[in-house]
């Protein structure tokens, strides 16, 4: 009986598999599996969208119309191979999604030689339900192997079911998915509604039709096209927000300038305890003294190097760490060439080798008087990660900024960069950890978010010690301080994370989870300026313009604003924008409850506010991408 049923089921197999409708099982195989990447991604806490689904399968079913043309051994062959290309596909958006909450793009290639900020976490990015891409591959090759299946020569072959199919796929093609196509592209800045409007197939042809000549895609070709536009932005900008709220421009005039950016640092771990102790208490201390920002919002779902770019430049990021690694050579109104005009003496930290982000040539090109990397500091520092742990970064950089005083006699600009706090969070390398972590995690212990709370917890204590060493040297008293941190450390939806967000404060709705991933920490310390804290929303384009309101010197090109202005609202640069009472990732909500904005039923001042912020994000964006793209500050 069994050896009946196992027959019959090789012969329905074989049967299917030499079909000449072998081509439609593909396509439905393709369909469910990129239904399951929806489900483990953008719907993984909601219900499917019946739409995308319905797009999905029109898709799925077209791309496998040119299977018909071949005979049978052909026509599995090639089957297969999109089988194959597809599921790798699936899985590495999958992979990339949980780690940056982005889709992966073709402009990446260039960055596999990066690709360790991925690999250190990923044991932790992957799941078991990731085999499902896989199975029914295995299972083929399986049978294969084991003769269950064979694949049959056939010599002719009819056309009449290619005719049929390819017929009707293509007036089903002919009739939708056009609008699909130009639905998405209505959202050209925006990963996540491109996704939503037109499917992972359609994001991935519009991802690789844009990468082919990805300059065609800036607006602006010349600098003085891209200037007017940007004049006409900021004169609005200035009659709208330039206020001097705090009366604090030039307050610092004469003073060093330390930019201190952290390594993962998200905001929600400020002034949180953990079985009865801060998790940052050196963090807190400093935001408690001086001017704590508690909106602070990321430029990009990416990487440090493109923190840097936007804090130095005041100007969006392309696509994930692209600005370091394909523009190097770029020239910028950046923040050294301005401090250096001014004569200060230019210094930048990093405790990574110079080649990682391609930071050597990045740096080369810019007016830095002193580029510190991991091969200029003691070469008997301890390590994490083999890069300077935050520990020897800071105990070598307080001797290093007061060579740059008494050598050339000039106030300095800084920018240190601390790296030790990077995923996945184990500060491997670092001999008897609890000596230098002081927090108990509890039962959180050798997990993932437990790792980080012990990393971040670590660099704290050694910003702690670089705040006493300012103070033990002199400088302390004279030194304007921003600090910050460069992008998230948590996925967006750690369980982890949010049970204890929850337990700590409250349960946070889609909107505030969303914040929570792009909201970091940022304090500024003026000499004399008593502890503050505000809570309008800020970026990272604004640390620019800030500095330079403070040091009273023109701060050039910039996108951002003075925080101490009035300016109410930032962007991303995949179409988020984050204002004081509103939320926009492709639909509008309130912050305040996470309800969504019915554009319908509000009154037309609200609408008109609403669409200005669509406006200026899309203003923003595409005079910074032209900027870059076309090198026009050059």
């Amino acid at each position: 009986m069994i050896e009946k049923i196992f027959k019959g089921a090789k012969r329905f197999i074989n049967m299917i598999v030499n079909s000449e409708f072998f081509p439609i099982i593909i396509g439905l195989i393709l369909f469910i599996k990129v239904a399951l990447f929806y489900k483990l991604t953008i719907y993984k806490f909601d219900n499917y969208n019946i739409s995308i689904l319905s797009k999905t399968f029109i898709y799925s079913m077209f791309i496998v119309s040119f299977l018909f043309i071949f005979k049978n051994k052909a026509r599995f062959t090639f089957g297969t191979i999109l089988n194959v290309f597809v599921s790798i596909l699936l899985f590495a958006d999958n992979i990339y999604y949980n780690y940056s909450t982005s889709l992966i793009s073709v402009s990446q290639i260039s960055n596999l030689q990066y690709s360790e900020q991925i690999t250190t976490a990923l044991k932790d990015l992957l799941s078991y339900s990731h085999i499902l891409y896989f199975i029914d591959i295995f299972i083929m090759i399986i049978m294969l192997i084991s003769r269950y299946l064979k694949i049959e020569k056939i010599k002719s072959k009819s056309w009449k079911p290619a005719i049929v199919y390819a017929s009707i796929m293509l007036a089903v093609y002919g009739s939708t998915i056009p609008s699909y196509v130009e639905a998405a592209q209505g959202y050209r800045y925006n990963k996540k509604m491109q996704l939503e409007y037109g499917t992972v197939y359609t994001f991935h042809f519009l991802d690789v039709k844009s990468n082919i000549n990805l300059k065609k895609t800036a607006k602006y070709a010349t600098k003085d096209d891209v200037m007017a536009e940007y004049n006409e932005l900021k004169n609005m900008y200035n009659q709208n927000y330039e206020n001097d709220v705090y009366n604090l421009k030039g307050i610092a005039e004469g003073k060093n300038v330390i930019v201190l950016q952290l390594e993962s640092f998200q905001n929600f771990l400020l002034f949180k305890e953990i079985n009865g102790k801060e998790i940052t208490p050196n963090l807190n201390k400093f935001m408690k003294e001086n001017i704590y920002f508690s909106n602070m919002m990321i430029q990009s779902y990416s990487t440090t190097a493109d923190s840097e770019h936007s804090t130095m430049t005041s100007l969006y990021p392309l696509e994930n760490g692209m600005a370091f690694a394909q523009y190097s050579s770029n020239k910028y109104d950046d923040f050294y060439k301005i401090y250096k005009n001014a004569g200060y003496y230019t210094i930048y930290m990093h405790g990574n080798e110079s080649s990682f982000w391609n930071r050597r040539n990045v740096y080369g090109h810019l007016d830095i008087d002193e580029l510190d990397f991991l091969e200029d500091f003691d070469q008997d520092s301890k390590l994490i990660n083999n890069w300077l742990s935050d520990e020897s970064l800071f105990e070598q950089a307080v001797p290093k900024l007061q060579s740059a005083i008494e050598e050339n006699g000039k106030l300095f600009f800084a920018s240190i960069i601390a790296a030790s706090s990077h995923n996945a969070f184990d500060l491997p390398g670092l001999e008897n950890k609890y000596d230098y972590v002081d927090i108990d995690v509890g039962e959180y212990k050798d997990t993932y978010f437990g790792n980080y709370l012990e990393a971040v917890n670590y660099t704290d204590k050694q910003f702690g010690m670089f705040i006493e060493k300012l103070k033990e040297s002199g400088l302390y008293d004279d030194i304007v301080i921003v600090v910050f941190g460069d992008h998230y450390g948590m996925q967006m939806y750690n369980y982890e994370m949010l049970d204890f967000i929850e337990e700590k404060d409250h349960r946070y709705d889609t909107v505030e989870v969303e914040i929570n991933y792009i909201n970091v920490p940022f304090g500024i310390r003026i000499p004399g300026v008593e502890h503050m804290e505000i809570s309008k929303t800020i970026s990272k384009l604004d640390i620019k313009p800030t500095l330079c309101f403070l040091t009273g010197l023109e701060d050039g090109f910039s996108i951002g604003t003075s925080v101490f202005g009035d300016k109410d609202f930032v962007c991303l640069n995949n179409g988020i924008i984050v204002t004081n009472d509103y939320y926009y990732n492709g639909n509008w909500f309130y912050r305040e409850n996470g309800e969504q904005i019915d554009l319908e039923n509000i009154d037309s001042e609200l609408k008109q506010k609403l669409d200005y912020y669509i406006q200026c994000m899309d203003k923003e964006i595409t005079i910074s991408n032209s900027v870059i793209l076309n090198n026009l500050l050059k």
